[in-house]
């Protein structure tokens, strides 16, 4: 069974830096891309940014783009975002998601990925 456990959340303010961690378990974690996800009060769940299998390829919201860095390392099972020059508009709850297939592309839609965490808490403060 894939556990996805996340931490590294809190309170934070604008302009600073944090960064989630998401630990993996269940299967062989390198044979699988992995995204992040956040979830705003009263907002749907939108993309963060996506990693491939090595780590080689990353893919970035928009939004995120130039501020946020996915990782991971695989030899911990754990995928990471580093989250800096935090802007209020990132307040949410941060889910780090694994898909159930192995493949080399990398997804953006949550429908694309079946394992989530149970989600960390990041509020920014103006």
């Amino acid at each position: 069974q894939v556990q996805l456990v996340e931490s590294g959340g809190g309170l934070v303010q604008a302009g600073g830096s944090l960064r989630l961690s998401c630990a993996a378990s269940g299967r062989t974690f390198s044979s699988y891309a992995m995204g992040w996800f956040r979830q705003a009060p009263g907002k749907e769940r939108e993309f963060v940014a996506a990693i491939s299998r090595s780590g080689a390829r990353t893919l970035y919201a928009d939004s995120v783009n130039g501020r946020f860095t996915i990782t991971r390392d695989n030899a911990k099972n754990t995928v990471y975002l580093q989250m800096n020059r935090l802007k209020p508009e990132d307040t949410a709850v941060y889910y780090c998601a694994a898909p159930s297939i192995s493949s080399y592309v990398l997804l953006t839609t949550d429908t694309g990925y079946n394992y989530w965490g149970q989600g960390t808490q990041v509020p920014v403060s103006s």
